[in-house]
């Protein structure tokens, strides 16, 4: 049985906050019209938007030390799925799960994908995981897996994510998203050339298993759990990688992967122009690759990059579809909750790029007015859209107001008595 939250619940809490929600939209769209921008124009544009949930990031996750599992946490895909569910009915702009393998592996990839139709999900991009041993695995990934001095640990790094496609295959995807944590701890401990030599040679052996409707996205990440050096540690090293292996091979962006200070909008912009950008993984960062709320910390560099998507999409540039995908850890927060969060900043960023006057900045770049370049992007930045948000998700038959919604249904504790924790559920990421 899927738990659901029950739809006359969202309808309730929705009308008790519907007359003032219209007062503030009425507001909005009188503030928009004077710069000659039709909210309703914006609105639809704001309830087409989608981003995926990762199957992971139901889960609470940790940090080095220990995880403190929350109450009713899922126990298996199928329970992942059911959150997810609950996060798109009242967000209405999540309908798509990106997995995990072996993670989320199942014996029957059939009733998998019965189950997320009922639920009105589809699935995202497959992420394969080589970065870990995995029970009964007959070769260690200790020193690497695709860039593993041991032929035999390459061959069933390859084989794995060959596999990954597969069970793709049977859930709808199109995405196949490697990342390795392949790298060296130690100056001399591993000859920088000829390991990237190997990292290429193993991926283009899964190249050639694509099917031709689909893309692989590489995932590149500074440090962790290599220190020293990274396989794929930047965008650099990325956007050749994937110009080695050919078109179907871009690049993804998760923005906690970077220097600290990058210029994270540029890199994007560079990925766009030569048409190498594959996605995205939002969250936010203070120190590392912290996997924090997207927008907590952050949010004019969420815009700012949004503000170069955008802009792609108003020069209609070639061959631009990015995928959307959230990737966070929740540690002292409910995980539906930040899910939500997290789903409406992105989404906001989104509307606020919408609203930059984008011919009045082209004018300025020209002119070389750098101020009034500046405040142009930060007038767009500092309206609130809000209640674009809420009047997209109400239109859709989302929430109005998600985490209150969410929290007056009692989800949670209703869960929480059909799923017994184990004391180390393994639900989300360490």
């Amino acid at each position: 049985m899927a738990y659901r939250i029950d739809k006359s619940l969202i309808s309730d809490q929705n009308s008790s906050l519907l007359v003032a929600l219209q007062d503030d939209y009425d507001a909005l769209s009188n503030k928009l019209a004077r710069t000659g921008i039709d909210i309703d124009v914006i609105t639809r544009k704001a309830a087409e938007f989608s981003i995926a949930i990762p199957s992971w990031g139901t889960g609470t996750g940790g940090t080095r030390f220990a995880r403190f599992p929350g109450e009713g946490e899922p126990r298996n895909i199928f329970e992942k799925l059911e959150d997810c569910a609950v996060i798109n009915d009242l967000s209405q702009c999540t309908p798509s799960v990106s997995p995990h393998f072996p993670w989320d592996k199942v014996d029957d990839f059939t009733e998998l994908k019965q189950r997320s139709d009922s639920l009105g999900l589809v699935w995202d991009s497959i992420n394969s995981n080589t970065f870990q041993d995995q029970p009964g695995q007959q070769h260690s990934y200790k020193y690497g897996s695709l860039s593993n001095t041991s032929e035999a640990a390459r061959e069933q790094a390859v084989a794995h994510n060959i596999e990954c496609i597969g069970w793709g295959k049977a859930l709808g995807s199109k995405t196949l998203t490697v990342w390795v944590g392949d790298g060296s701890n130690h100056p001399g401990q591993q000859h920088f050339q000829s390991a990237f030599e190997r990292y290429l040679a193993s991926m283009k052996k899964i190249y050639a298993a694509l099917p031709s409707d689909w893309e692989m996205h590489i995932e590149h990440k500074m440090f962790e759990p290599a220190f020293y050096s990274t396989i794929i540690q930047d965008w650099g090293s990325n956007i050749l990688a994937a110009m080695e292996l050919g078109e179907q091979c871009k690049s993804l962006v998760d923005l906690g992967h970077h220097a600290p200070n990058a210029n994270i909008e540029m890199i994007v912009s560079r990925l766009i122009q030569f048409k190498k950008l594959g996605g995205f993984h939002f969250n936010d960062s203070k120190y590392g690759d912290d996997d924090l709320d997207s927008g907590s910390l952050h949010p004019y560099q969420q815009f700012l990059i949004f503000n170069e998507l955008v802009d792609a999409e108003y020069r209609k540039q070639a061959e631009f579809n990015p995928n959307y995908m959230l990737d966070q850890s929740h540690n002292v927060t409910d995980p539906i909750e930040s899910l939500m969060n997290s789903a409406a900043s992105v989404q906001r960023s989104y509307v606020s790029a919408l609203i930059v006057n984008r011919e009045a900045l082209g004018e300025y770049q020209m002119n070389n007015d750098a101020l009034m370049a500046s405040n142009t992007l930060k007038e767009a930045f500092t309206i609130d859209v809000s209640p674009i948000l809420a009047m997209a998700r109400h239109s859709k038959g989302g929430a109005i107001d998600p985490i209150a919604t969410y929290r007056k249904s009692n989800y949670r504790a209703t869960v929480g008595a059909v799923r017994p924790s184990s004391g180390g559920n393994g639900s989300g990421i360490v």
